[in-house]
């Protein structure tokens, strides 16, 4: 059973869809597992367990119908702390918005919904989201679940450790400079930065109405690189006010297997010597992708 909590979402929802498993039951099990995980990863200090679990209800209710409610219909999620949620806080990890609390969903959170998704709370961050790892003074400090003396990296460290951990199906980060790839490398999932633009920054800011960063992008992380995929269409595309001037129509991937990629190993830099060995590591890891 515990297998499950480690399926792509894509899987999760073929599999509530064609009543494999309800909502109901995926979604108390992900909740088991951050009660029981998270005391030694503190991947998930915001929690919204009672909704989704009325969320998950209503999925399985609307699914007895024959309705669906997307292709996320009832796939239990986490996000970063730093989206805006209704009745959750979006500190940013900083004491000055401790009481920062939405009234009202952000617009990734509404697509998410609109998807069929609903969510089992908000995954940690470092303060201002600006370091490779996930400690603030709010919610304390996140742990690699791979290694728990170990950092899972930032500033969307929470997000991958949830995901590495099994504690949730599918999450989305925000990155400038690896803050959604640095810690999706640390705990061994899958993340996207997307080009900037792709992804309306709405719905993620401290301030309400604030200006949207030149360099700040939203995207997804993941068990499955079909998740990724997935979680961008929902996330992707012009708020409403945008739309009237434009719309997003993305090309089908032109590389779909790994073997088509090439990979640059850049084994040290002058500017910044590594030791022997860890270029001997890196070297290590080239040597597994050829």
């Amino acid at each position: 059973m515990s297998d499950i909590y480690y399926l792509p979402a894509l899987e999760l929802a073929r599999k509530i869809a064609q009543g494999e498993m309800s909502s109901l039951e995926l979604t108390e099990g992900y909740i088991d597992r951050i009660v029981t995980l998270d005391e030694r990863i503190n991947a998930v200090p915001v929690r919204t367990f009672e909704r989704a679990i009325s969320d998950a209800r209503r999925a399985d209710e609307a699914r007895a119908r024959g309705e669906s409610l997307g292709p996320l219909h009832g796939v239990p999620m986490t996000i970063k702390e730093s989206y805006v949620m209704a009745g959750t806080p979006a500190t940013w990890g900083l004491e000055a918005f401790r009481n920062n609390v939405a009234s009202e969903d952000g617009l990734a959170v509404q697509r998410f919904r609109a998807a069929g998704a609903h969510f089992l709370g908000k995954t940690n961050v470092p303060a201002d989201l600006a370091d490779f790892q996930s400690y603030n003074t709010i919610y304390g400090t996140t742990n690699n679940p791979r290694d728990p003396s170990r950092t899972p990296g930032g500033s969307s460290g929470g997000s991958a450790a949830a995901i590495a951990a099994g504690m949730t199906a599918l999450e989305a980060g925000s990155d400038i400079g690896g803050s959604i790839r640095n810690p999706a490398h640390f705990n061994g999932v899958f993340g996207h930065k997307p080009t900037w633009g792709v992804v309306p920054q709405s719905g993620h800011e401290l301030i309400a109405g604030a200006p949207d960063s030149d360099l700040s992008v939203c995207g997804p992380i993941a068990r499955d690189a079909r998740d990724l995929e997935l979680a961008l269409s929902v996330m992707s595309g012009p708020t409403a006010r945008e739309a009237i001037g434009w719309k997003l129509n993305l090309p089908a991937a032109d590389i779909t297997s790994l073997s088509n990629f090439r990979v640059a190993v850049w084994h040290t830099d002058e500017l910044a010597p590594v030791s022997s060995e860890t270029s001997s590591r890196v070297q290590m890891i080239a040597d597994q992708l050829a």
